[in-house]
């Protein structure tokens, strides 16, 4: 279903206008059922709309982190080499014309695949390459995608660049010109599927993504465009879709489903509101959820003003899943009518690689993977973060002597310089790994799988001291004399383990039988107690110091310093500078987990 994006480019940047585009026209009859002979009966006609979402870069079943292919616990696939697979067998078998392939964003960062094409060969060079994802989405005949939040890391000329080489709109309906207030993007897409009688059927897809850009991006995008809540915005385009003759509202939405906000009052728009649009504006048939990476076949939510139930499903991430919307219409009084709404996921390690897609951007992956295996220093021993959650490893240790390393000698010879600098980092993957021996850019870029950059901010000791328990919310709370098991000490609230942060420079316990709030005891610095009213230096990276997490004080904290550069290529650097990686010159124990006084481990 293609659409002559030029003209769709001039209307859009000249007024914000949606995409219209046109379905197939061969016979979809294998869709539609005809009434018994004799009968006024009802005709019906059905169709399957697929969606993925949070690909993150992957295209092939392959962790460039590790260099070989994806696994986990649970024998996850991820790529959209496989999802292409049962696209194809979904296509088979509902009729190419009779289904839609949308996708819910966060689409070009997440992998060195996605990384490598927009900083190392980046796609906005003059006669630079079409991203590796625009070619496998393009292959596979996406009809639309929402924007994702990760989607504005790389800035706005390479996003703008990847949407010119997609063939198929990127939509945002609550993406804003700041100035104008009109959609940046197309907020909507039309697209009519071809039935044996009555007439098309006009499918709208609203596109949503998350207001946190204007926190996690700010750096990208203030000044340039804003990010109003999705159901403000769903209410005002629901009504217009439908008015433009829209018999099935979709919306794709780059927020999940759970009403929350990881970043507090900070902004007046939930982070998390799927649910919320469905439940609030009516007119809406299914929602394709995205952004918080869990999965959800099938969510029904009954809207307060209809009673109708609206179906959300979230196809987990990175291509593990695919979700089928399957919609049952009727046609009656010469209209169509949903008569019936179901979803459900499929599984991509059921699917082989489409061949079609691994030959298509093989010479991509071959120069990805030699990248991320270049030498750039030794270790003197293996380092792991499989413990970094529950103990104080040096790995983690890594990442903050880095930082405070860098920003040190940023603020050298400052009024600043003569402060203390203190780090925060987090355990960003626990299967992150540094060998004894060679060290490649692979082993050095998975400590940081984000493209975080790094600030230095102003903080007293009483505020790192609150920043500090806000963190150790992280720990589920343990009676001194229950049983430890490390794998349910963590993640209490279902709090991620990248929004829970050491802190590099200070000493200071943990104790995990305390509630929330009055576990940080023995926080010193130097050998002595923390002075509530001295002064330090923080490094922390830029999503926690706009705001990401929510944690106290940072985002308003005077900033002394900045970088553009992101901190994975500064932990390359540093060890390329180095040469060699001695633990012994920056990894202590400054941090446990205790419980009434008594170390955990």
């Amino acid at each position: 279903m293609a659409f002559d994006r030029r003209t769709f480019m001039g209307a859009s940047a000249a007024t914000g206008a949606a995409v219209a585009v046109a379905g197939a026209t061969s016979s979809p009859a294998a869709a539609a059922t005809a009434p018994a002979e004799g009968s006024r009966g009802s005709r019906t006609y059905a169709f399957t709309v697929m969606g993925t979402t949070d690909l993150h870069g992957n295209v092939f079943n392959w962790d460039y982190f590790t260099d070989k292919e994806f696994d986990d616990k649970a024998h996850n696939d991820v790529g959209l080499a496989k999802i292409s697979t049962l696209v194809e067998q979904v296509r088979a078998e509902k009729g190419r014309c009779n289904t839609l392939l949308i996708d819910a964003g966060d689409t070009i960062q997440g992998t060195q695949l996605s990384y490598y094409y927009a900083k190392v060969d980046p796609i906005t060079a003059r006669r630079g390459p079409v991203h590796p994802m625009a070619q496998a989405m393009n292959a596979i005949g996406y009809d639309a995608a929402a924007l994702g939040n990760h989607e504005f890391n790389y800035g706005i000329p390479v996003l703008r660049k990847f949407e010119e080489q997609c063939h198929f709109p990127l939509l945002g309906a609550n993406a804003l010109d700041a100035k104008t207030l009109r959609p940046a993007f197309a907020p909507y897409s039309m697209h009519r599927l071809r039935t044996p009688h009555g007439r098309d059927v006009k499918v709208a897809v609203l596109g949503l993504t998350n207001p946190g850009i204007a926190i996690w991006d700010k750096a990208n995008v203030q000044g340039r465009m804003t990010f109003p809540g999705l159901e403000e915005q769903a209410a005002k385009y629901v009504p217009r879709l439908r008015s433009m003759g829209a018999d099935v509202v979709i919306v794709s939405a780059h927020s999940g489903s759970s009403g929350t906000s990881s970043y507090g009052d900070q902004l007046p728009y939930v982070e998390n509101a799927a649910g919320l649009v469905a439940e609030q504006v009516p007119g809406i048939d299914a929602i394709l959820v995205g952004h918080a990476h869990t999965e959800i076949p099938e969510y029904r939510v009954k809207n307060k003003a209809t009673g109708k139930d609206v179906v959300l499903s979230e196809p987990l991430k990175w291509g593990q899943r695919l979700t089928l919307f399957d919609f049952e219409l009727s046609w009656e009084r010469g209209r169509w009518s949903v008569a019936k709404v179901s979803a459900k996921v499929l599984n991509s390690n059921t699917a082989a690689e489409d061949p079609k897609i691994t030959g298509l951007l093989s010479d991509e992956h071959r120069k990805v993977v030699a990248y991320v295996n270049q030498v750039i220093g030794t270790s003197t021993q293996a380092m792991s973060s499989a413990e970094g959650p529950v103990k104080d490893v040096p790995i983690i240790d890594l990442i903050n002597h880095v930082q405070a390393e860098t920003v040190k000698a940023a603020l050298a010879g400052s009024e600043w310089g003569k402060l203390p600098v203190l780090s925060q980092a987090s355990c960003f993957s626990r299967t992150a790994a540094i060998p004894a021996g060679q060290v490649t850019i692979k082993d050095a870029a998975g400590l940081y799988p984000f493209e975080n950059t790094l600030e230095a901010r102003l903080l007293t000791g009483a505020q790192l001291k609150d920043y500090l328990e806000y963190s150790a919310r992280y720990y589920v709370r343990t009676a001194p004399d229950g049983a430890v098991d490390p794998a349910k000490l963590t993640n209490a609230e279902n709090i991620p383990d990248y929004n829970y942060d050491v802190v590099y420079g200070l000493t200071y316990d943990i104790d995990i039988a305390q509630p929330v709030g009055s576990r940080i005891t023995g926080l010193s610095f130097a050998g002595k107690p923390v002075d509530p009213a001295a002064q330090f230096v923080f490094a922390v990276n830029n999503y926690r110091a706009s705001g990401g997490g929510a944690f106290p004080h940072v985002p308003k904290a005077k900033q002394l310093w900045a970088n553009s550069d992101e901190i994975r290529n500064t932990i390359i650097q540093w060890v390329k500078a180095k040469g060699t990686v001695d633990p012994a010159a920056f990894a202590s124990v400054d941090w446990r987990l205790t419980r009434a006084g008594v170390p955990v481990f």
